[in-house]
């Protein structure tokens, strides 16, 4: 089993193109996440509540072990809580400009949030391109691959140049499957 984790701003058919070029060889689960679920009226809650609920499910279901879970940017970051939390046997995380927890006291973090929050607001007036301006992250910090490396030891980094933060399911889903694809396949 192969699970994909959308980004914020998106629903799961974020991963149509993807699902075509993984969807012969694998079973494929594509969680629809609280507050991006347009077949009801969710409210989003954290990164860390839906990572454990979304483990809790599967565990629930009897899906123990998984070949891989792939997240990108806030599904990246509950890719992310996911391999902390080790409530699954996952054999591959792969995280896809996932962002790391802040290593900052609670009361700044309420600030960041807020401060992303009217990023937001303001990128929905400004466009697209407000949005890539406010949100572009393509590298990741020494202190985010410290904290990674801390939790995931085994962690291997890998970019793709000329391929920004949310291209591959869309413009390069054939690659992205190729990439998951020879993750599951490492250790499995």
């Amino acid at each position: 089993m192969i699970v994909l984790i959308h980004p914020s701003l998106v629903t799961w058919d974020y991963f149509e193109y993807v699902v075509p070029f993984l969807e012969q060889d694998n079973h494929l689960l594509i969680p629809a996440l609280p507050g991006y679920d347009l077949t009801d009226d969710s409210d989003f809650s954290s990164v860390e509540k839906i990572a454990s609920e979304l483990a809790d499910e599967l565990m629930q279901k009897g899906i123990r072990e998984v070949k891989a879970v792939y997240g990108c940017s806030m599904g990246g970051s509950i890719v992310l809580r996911m391999a902390v939390d080790r409530k699954l046997k996952v054999q591959n995380y792969i995280l896809d400009g996932g962002i790391t927890p802040y290593q900052l006291p609670w009361i700044l973090t309420r600030f960041i949030a807020l401060k992303d929050f009217g990023m937001m607001a303001l990128g929905k007036l400004g466009g697209e391109k407000m949005i890539i301006k406010a949100f572009s992250s393509t590298e990741y910090s020494e202190e985010d691959l410290k904290y990674m490396k801390k939790f995931v030891p085994n962690t291997h980094f890998k970019s793709f140049e000329g391929i920004d933060h949310g291209d591959m399911a869309l413009f390069y889903p054939e690659l992205l499957a190729e990439e998951i694809r020879a993750a599951a396949l490492l250790s499995g």
